[in-house]
């Protein structure tokens, strides 16, 4: 934001306004973002008793897109416009019926408020073709003589999380390119990339994946590079600017031969976010891995990226990244629940059938209560349908025959 904002030494024919400041409260808060409150003071100093009308404070935000013959006049060949902020304040007035304040020489603070709209704003930008700025402007209205002013530019951020599910998506693309023309093609050249998500913030590194094939007679260089888009708007025209913000190389490939890009980096530097909803001035970002074929033209997939202001929060984002992949799948069942389990074994499996004649029917109907029960059903537990397994024992209490139960030796 840049310190306190002063206009140069304010001398009028008569000496009396000394100088003229504009000061924001926090002045280390670099950016505002929508349904924030800019606060400050204006700052007047005078030399000698002042007479004004009042002290105003003024804030606007625009979105401008111009070009043509006439562009930077006041005519030009296309042109658009959009106001996002407007506000007007009256910090100090003149009396009802007076006309005229009268200040003290020395100096006067004048603070002022302002809440900045609910609303999107977009984020502030400067291009070749359009801008979109955001000003404070604090004039003093002095009588008999030109209005004094000064100003400071606002900087205002739209913000973009960048763990939101669609920005944590992987991009994969995959293209192969015949080298030559008619009857001389010497072969194919086959490229495939892939970033972990769409969302990155500046200062950090992306992770490049690819896979270079060169079934051509010649040598290719494998390259990438993020390209910044800008689009304007204006009477129905479309014009728009793009150029490389980083780059970064790879090897050559020779003929016959394969290269891989296991997580290559490519930082990215401070530029603007990503301005995705205004109107008329919309700034695009690409990752393009292409490879440099001498003589032919290069083979290229561009991969879309978002440059947010919200950085990756890891390990919370990759859940929530999990999170919407099981959902779009319809497979969070398959992970919550596991396989069918075993059936346990039956009771028979365990005891005689002696032992079970011996213990009545256990199909039996239960006991019936009736209303002279003295205390509910629920507490009286009935006999178990099958009683548990006997004890262990090494006699074994039904022997099936005498023969069978004679001794074994062995003869060593």
């Amino acid at each position: 934001m840049g310190g306190e904002a002063r206009s140069a030494e304010a001398v009028g024919p008569e000496g009396r306004v000394k100088s003229l400041g504009l000061v924001f409260e926090d002045e280390r808060k670099g950016c505002y973002s929508s349904g924030e409150t800019v606060a400050g003071h204006v700052l007047l100093e005078a030399a000698e008793p002042l007479a004004l009308r009042a002290v105003l404070l003024e804030a606007h935000g625009r979105a401008t897109a111009s070009w043509g013959p006439g562009a930077g006049s006041a005519a030009p060949a296309s042109a658009s416009e959009v106001e996002y902020l407007n506000v007007r304040l009256n910090l100090r007035e003149a009396p009802a019926g007076e006309g005229v304040l009268s200040l003290p020489p020395g100096k006067h603070e004048f603070p002022f408020s302002f809440r900045l709209p609910s609303d999107p704003l977009a984020t502030s930008f400067a291009g070749k073709h359009g801008s979109i700025r955001y000003c404070v402007r604090a004039v003093v209205e002095r009588p008999g003589r030109p209005e004094q002013s000064v100003q400071r530019e606002l900087q205002v951020v739209s913000h973009i999380d960048v763990n939101t599910p669609a920005l944590l998506t992987p991009v994969l693309k995959t293209h192969e390119k015949m080298v030559g023309c008619w009857f001389f093609t010497s072969g194919p050249v086959s490229l495939s990339a892939k970033i972990e998500r769409k969302g990155y913030c500046n200062g950090e590194a992306i992770p490049i994946y690819a896979e270079i094939e060169n079934c051509s007679s010649r040598l290719v260089v494998p390259k990438a590079a993020i390209f910044q888009t800008q689009t304007y708007l204006a009477s129905g025209k479309t014009k728009t600017v793009r150029h490389v913000v980083a780059n970064v190389r790879g090897n050559h490939i020779a003929s016959g031969s394969t290269d891989t890009w296991n997580g290559k980096m490519l930082k990215i530097p401070p530029v603007p976010p990503s301005i995705l909803d205004c109107c008329i001035i919309r700034v695009d970002y690409s990752l393009a891995v292409y490879i440099h074929i001498p003589g032919a033209k290069k083979l290229m997939l561009e991969l879309p990226l978002v440059i947010g202001t919200v950085p990756y929060h890891g390990f919370a984002s990759r859940n929530c990244s999990v999170a919407s992949q099981f959902s779009a799948h319809g497979s969070w069942w398959a992970l919550a629940l596991p396989e069918r389990p075993e059936a346990p074994p039956d009771y028979t499996d365990v005891v005689s059938e002696e032992e079970l004649s011996g213990r009545g029917d256990p199909g039996a109907a239960p006991p019936r209560w009736g209303a002279e029960a003295l205390c509910p059903p629920f507490a009286c537990i009935p006999d178990f349908r099958f009683q548990p397994p006997p004890l262990y024992s090494e006699v074994d209490p039904h022997p099936s025959n005498a023969e069978e139960a004679q001794p074994v030796s062995f003869i060593l």
